[in-house]
């Protein structure tokens, strides 16, 4: 196996639960997908709302489909555009971390909280770990040979027979590589 890694950038979105979907876009409301994403089953959703925090809004896109809990995943250049503090964290790890409104067509949400940097990672099948002799929850880095080179560390390591191998970094993460268009990065331990 090459070296290889698809790198992503992963735009600031949210994932919502059903009860919250029709809080914001109506009783019944449903996801009407826009987009595949790289892992099986995800999309980009046509639905978007309203991200509005101490000092400003933003726009943002919901992921399909529902999940058990809110999330709102922003990069750190978002958060201050909103007047929020937000940890980096791994998705899902959402205790005690700001909240912020979310208004959709039909109503509004105030999440008490839920709003994080998502912490980069690499989805990988237990083949692929294997191949690159690496665990599930292992950090590592991924180097981006781009016009602006740069290594990312504390990378997490994710592992599922479900995911396709394929690295996310956020926008911040993105603009500081020059990454664009389809970008590939190396597993550096």
């Amino acid at each position: 196996m090459q070296n290889k890694i698809l790198v992503e950038t992963s735009a600031r979105h949210l994932h919502v639960t059903q009860s919250t979907l029709e809080a914001l876009f109506g009783k019944g409301a449903e996801l009407h997908k826009k987009k595949d994403l790289s892992q099986p089953g995800e999309f980009a959703s046509e639905e978007k709302v309203t991200l509005i925090g101490l000092r400003g809004q933003l726009t943002a896109t919901i992921l399909g489909p529902c999940r058990k809990a809110d999330q709102v995943e922003l990069s750190l250049t978002d958060a201050r555009t909103l007047g929020l503090t937000i940890p980096v964290r791994e998705s899902g790890n959402v205790a005690g971390t700001p909240g912020l409104k979310l208004v959709g067509p039909a109503g509004e949400v105030d999440l008490k909280e839920g709003v994080i940097a998502a912490k980069r990672h690499i989805h990988m099948t237990p083949e692929d770990a294997a191949a690159f002799g690496v665990e599930n929850g292992q950090e590592v880095g991924l180097k981006l040979n781009t016009e602006r080179p740069l290594v990312f560390y504390g990378v997490v390591v994710r592992v599922s027979p479900k995911y396709r191998l394929a690295a996310h970094i956020d926008t911040d993460e993105s603009n500081a590589a020059a990454a664009a268009g389809v970008v590939y990065g190396e597993l550096v331990k």
